[in-house]
């Protein structure tokens, strides 16, 4: 098995805060490595330090197979960037930024021109190409931004939280972006909020929180390790929730989570199911739904981290400051 970045002990400080505290990754060649965490977890410092931005105070990674701090010229030749705000020009049409960022890598002018006009095509944007970014949707700039991290035909690519503040549809379309990249033998490091985002993309998943990695494995791993599934009751008459949920506590050994009269449980053994609907029946409490079902990343971020992801969370600081350097790296 080979790995396109492998990092140990990465540990990054900004003043008395350790934005890193000891951060082990690892990306297999030609996946998606998915990196979950809440604001201020370090996720994007990780990537900062990946793609040669900052250097790490202590710990070592390879991106490639080369040192980001020996030997950043050499990484950054492997690499494309795409932050979590678009990077592009507003006041340049599509082409300009396209170009201009070929340029910037040491095309010569032809080869650059060419390469726009593969990009603008292949990422739908043709028709805009002579229009100027400032006029694009959001979705069209997310897209030109993802574009311009790929002038230079990076192996590896990060993605920085690429589709904040996209509409579902938008998403969706990025999403099969990143799935065509990786058809393409392309390395994807994504850190994202959206659960849902890396259970449809990611390969394998790390999840850090304060600057360490609480959990990681593929998404089928980390839902069975917190609980491979989820007991859902409602019963007929709401207030019979606080019987429900102490019924649930006792058989499964855990709190179970009360939102609008539904009682939510992770459990390990489907045998708890047919117990509860026999200590419910004793209790005298009618059920008007049962169900069990698969755990969502949702529901697994929950249980390692305490809480949900929060998109509108302050992220407090130089712990995680957003990705702003441009597009490509």
């Amino acid at each position: 098995m080979t790995y396109a970045i492998q990092a140990e002990g990465l540990v990054k400080r900004f003043g008395e805060t350790r934005a890193l505290a000891g951060v082990d990754l690892a990306a297999r060649t030609g996946t998606v490595l998915g990196v979950l965490g809440p604001n201020g977890a370090g996720k994007t410092t990780a990537v900062r330090v990946l793609a040669t931005l900052i250097r790490p105070d202590e710990g070592t990674a390879l991106v490639g197979g080369y040192d980001v701090v020996r030997d950043a010229h050499r990484v950054r030749q492997l690499i494309g960037l795409t932050g979590q705000y678009a990077g592009v020009d507003e006041m340049l049409t599509g082409t300009e930024n396209l170009v201009l960022i070929g340029r910037l890598l040491g095309m010569p002018r032809r080869e650059a021109k060419a390469r726009a006009a593969e990009l603008l095509d292949r990422f739908e944007l043709w028709d805009a190409r002579d229009r100027p970014a400032k006029t694009y949707s959001g979705g069209m700039r997310r897209r030109l931004d993802l574009a311009a991290s790929l002038v230079g035909r990076p192996q590896i690519l990060y993605l920085d939280e690429p589709t904040t503040g996209l509409d579902p549809r938008s998403r969706s379309g990025l999403w099969d972006i990143v799935r065509g990249l990786v058809d393409d033998g392309v390395t994807v490091l994504l850190t994202t909020q959206y659960l849902a985002e890396a259970d449809q993309l990611a390969d394998d998943i790390v999840v850090i929180d304060h600057g360490r990695v609480i959990a990681k494995g593929t998404p089928d791993e980390l839902k069975t390790q917190t609980g491979g599934q989820v007991l859902e009751v409602r019963p007929v008459n709401a207030d019979d929730h606080v019987t429900v949920a102490r019924a649930i506590s006792e058989l499964v050994g855990s709190t179970p989570q009360v939102v609008d009269g539904l009682v939510t449980a992770p459990i390990t053994d489907p045998a708890v199911m047919p117990a509860v609907v026999r200590r419910l029946d004793d209790d005298g409490v009618a059920i008007g739904e049962l169900s069990l079902r698969k755990s969502s990343l949702d529901e697994v971020f929950f249980v390692l981290t305490g809480h949900r992801t929060d998109h509108a969370e302050d992220t407090g600081g130089a712990t995680e400051e957003p990705i702003k350097e441009g597009s490509s790296a």
